[in-house]
């Protein structure tokens, strides 16, 4: 049949039954589309790109920020952590005297998984061995079956994101694991509450003499950090404000004293800070005890040595303990560090692109690390040399100028060396370590650089062990993972001095953002950015609105003001539940 008698027919057709030619019309149209659109995939041929698998262990500050600002659906991700939640610590020692519940500072991983475009698997288990030749890790579910006792299995990995934090370090103390209560988890934050309750019941139980009840009633804190400090503050404000109104026989017994081994407690904040919480607690009726090294803790009993008598050894009898002082090592990270050569070190030593050293594909973020940040003077060749882009033997102001951002992204210690030293640029070190000469004619050769830089690297500083470094890591390193194939094709990070090209990212920089410090009473201590210092209840209300922006959700920040809502009204709880 020719091309035009089909045509006759058709329309023939379409004049005796219209509504057939629709139907097929549309059928053909559909059915041609189809095989249109199966014909331009299968020319264009693209291929399916296999995920690579990242799994994170540990769901605090580290893990969970990585977690929240990963969005690049290229990678499956497997969460390993022996609990199921985020937990804000920062406000544990309000969890251990009522200010705040503890379920309202915690988020389930699962709540934070479920919101993300990329696949996330959690699994609640301990990892107890990393194998980085082998690409996995071996676990064991802390789940009791009772039947099998507590499962073993092994998870592969193409990236391993080590996000565990720490342990407490006892510093090997005898008695301190047995006798002392710990502030690192929302379950020693309980435990905490629940034996300060006991302290007051077993205090005003009638058949105890006086003494006894004095011992009962001493709350023992070692540690004058931050934690430390918070948790002493809250303790005064637990005891005066809600416990002497319910136990008025005993209100005169009550005693806290805070043990530290140094000449200062907050000593990493600024003087005025330090000055004034030592004199608050004081008029607040807290004994603060520095120069107090404890070295034995029994059940009834801490000795201490004093460090400014002489070493003079004390004993004082206490009713609660509470340790909170040093960080340790896991264990299995121990393991870990003496498989990669890093045994004699206290954590595990990164790049300044947190990626551990000696190992391929591995990361560790938050307290279980550190970074091993480069000196100057150990690249003082390399830089030389690539600053001397004329190969005359010396360096002259502009050359050494136009490598200077890059020198500074890399060694972040020369930057705050010349912002404490005063000087303006590069110009005023070179012109330094030369002598009383014109900026123009400052030409150096690589001894003379050696000696302008001597210095630099002893502004070189450790991060602390805090939430804000955790969590900054944790959401740089998310945005490394979101653009890492982009950045393979353009590196944006400084120079390699020693090699071509530049790196693929821009290092680790942590940004402080202010520190506090609440000293009960309603009053606070802030050090905020440009050593800005305020103290008192101004800065209480700037903690709680800083703090409750902070919270990983709106159900948790929601929580958490109506708790402090609830004591301001009715008080703080105190039954044992």
């Amino acid at each position: 049949m020719t091309s035009f008698a089909f045509f006759q027919r058709l329309s023939k057709s379409f004049q005796d039954h219209p509504s057939h030619l629709k139907l097929i019309l549309l059928c053909t149209t559909v059915t041609g589309g189809g095989l249109l659109a199966y014909s331009d995939a299968a020319s264009s041929e693209v291929p399916v790109t296999e995920k690579k698998k990242v799994v994170v262990l540990g769901t605090g500050w580290a893990g969970t920020s990585f977690l929240k600002n990963l969005n690049n659906p290229r990678y499956e991700v497997q969460v390993v952590s022996p609990r199921n939640y985020f937990a804000f610590t920062p406000l544990l020692p309000s969890v251990t005297c009522g200010t705040v519940e503890a379920r309202s500072i915690v988020e389930p991983v699962r709540n934070i998984a479920k919101k993300k475009e990329v696949d996330v698997l959690f699994s609640e288990a301990e990892c107890v061995k990393i194998d980085a030749e082998n690409r996995k890790i071996y676990c064991r579910s802390n789940i009791n079956n009772n039947l099998n006792g507590k499962e073993e299995f092994v998870v592969d990995y193409d990236y391993l994101i080590i996000a565990v934090g720490a342990n407490v370090n006892t510093f090997n103390t005898p008695g301190v694991v047995e006798n002392c209560h710990f502030l690192k988890e929302v379950e020693d934050a309980q435990k905490i509450r629940r034996t300060v309750i006991d302290c007051f019941e077993r205090a005003n139980l009638p058949n105890l003499s006086e003494e006894e009840k004095k011992r009962i009633l001493h709350f023992a804190i070692v540690g004058g950090g931050p934690t430390g400090v918070e948790f002493a503050a809250s303790l005064h404000d637990f005891v005066n404000e809600d416990m002497i109104r319910l136990y008025p026989g005993i209100k005169d017994l009550v005693k806290i004293t805070l043990l530290e081994a140094g000449d200062h407690i907050l000593s990493m904040f600024d003087k005025r800070i330090t000055a004034f919480a030592e004199d608050k607690f004081q008029r607040d009726g807290i004994d603060v005890k520095t120069g107090s090294m404890v070295v034995k803790v029994t059940d009834k009993e801490i000795s201490t040595k004093e460090l400014k008598n002489g070493g003079e050894i004390k004993t004082i009898p206490y009713g609660m303990a509470v340790w909170s002082t040093g960080i340790g090592t896991r264990p299995f990270i121990k393991d870990f560090m003496a498989q990669i050569g890093q045994a004699s070190r206290r954590a595990l030593a990164t790049d300044e692109w947190l990626r551990v050293e000696g190992c391929n594909n591995v990361y560790a973020l938050g307290d279980c690390a550190t970074i091993n940040q480069r000196k100057v003077m150990e690249d003082i060749a390399a830089i030389f040399k690539k600053a001397d882009k004329d190969n005359s033997g010396t360096l002259t102001v502009k050359e050494f100028q136009e490598a200077m951002n890059d020198i500074c992204e890399r060694y972040p210690q020369l930057e705050l060396y010349l912002k404490n030293n005063q000087m303006r640029n590069i110009a005023d070190l070179l012109k330094e370590a030369k002598g009383d000469v014109k900026k123009e004619s400052i030409e150096l050769n690589i001894e003379e650089l050696k000696t302008a830089l001597s210095k630099v690297d002893s502004q070189m500083k450790f991060l602390p062990a805090t939430a804000q470094v955790a969590s900054q890591q944790g959401t740089y390193l998310a945005k490394c993972f979101n653009r890492m194939e982009e950045c393979e094709k353009n590196p944006e990070g400084p120079l390699r001095f020693r090699g071509e090209g530049r790196h693929r990212f821009k290092p680790f920089r942590y940004k402080h953002l202010g520190q506090f410090a609440p000293l009960g009473g309603e009053q606070t201590a802030a050090q905020l950015p440009g050593d800005w210092v305020s103290i008192g209840h101004s800065s209480q209300w700037l903690w709680y609105s800083v703090y409750a922006s902070k919270q990983v959700s709106w159900r948790t920040r929601a929580l958490v003001v109506t708790d402090w809502t609830r004591r301001f009204i009715f008080g703080r709880d105190s039954s044992r539940i």
